[in-house]
């Protein structure tokens, strides 16, 4: 038994094995965070909650803006690079625009990012930074996004810090998949 936290391999115990066929899998292959997750079964069934379904009250390029943001914030090249490789192109990101999710600080009249997206992630580095808006950013975002959206974005700001601590705990290497940062 190590006290280190690592991704895990087959044979899982029966009770992990149940809580993992719940996590998505691609022809079998099981994400390296996800086996790390069940080292223990309280966490891959309690610990972040499952935010990429199609109920989100945000829309696919929204939530990936708040989740490339975030983990870039955490420097959590693991699930930023997940992010891009699975979800970048079906959310219409350019290249610039990816890149910018860890590279560029948030200047309006940039050209990049609309005035909406702006605030997000204005919004969504005062949240990993402060913990909090500030009253001229709590203004903007409460103008620009219904409550449901603010709840949403809290929530997934929230669910991909813990994501990002996890897989930079356990030191992941990127998927063999994932896009690197860029330089």
């Amino acid at each position: 038994m190590t006290n280190r936290l690592i991704p895990l391999d087959e044979p899982y115990a029966p009770e992990i094995a149940a809580a993992l066929e719940k996590y998505p899998q691609v022809d079998g292959y099981l994400l390296t965070l996800f086996r790390t997750f069940a080292n223990s079964h309280r966490f891959l069934t309690k610990g972040v909650p499952n935010l990429l379904d199609a109920e989100s009250p945000l829309s696919l390029r929204e939530r990936e803006i708040v989740i490339l943001r975030t983990t870039a914030n955490r420097n959590c090249e693991y699930e930023w690079g997940v992010h891009v490789t699975v979800f970048g192109s079906p959310a219409g990101f350019s290249d610039e625009q990816i890149a910018a999710t860890r590279t560029e600080k948030w200047a309006s009249g940039s050209g990049v990012w609309s005035d909406q997206e702006l605030v997000l992630l204005n919004a969504v580095d005062e949240l990993c930074a402060e913990g909090t808006l500030s009253d001229e950013l709590l203004s903007r975002f409460q103008e620009t996004f219904k409550v449901e959206q603010q709840l949403e974005i809290c929530a997934l700001v929230g669910t991909y810090t813990t994501i990002s601590l996890v897989a930079n705990v356990a030191r992941l290497e990127n998927e063999p998949f994932g896009v690197p940062f860029p330089t």
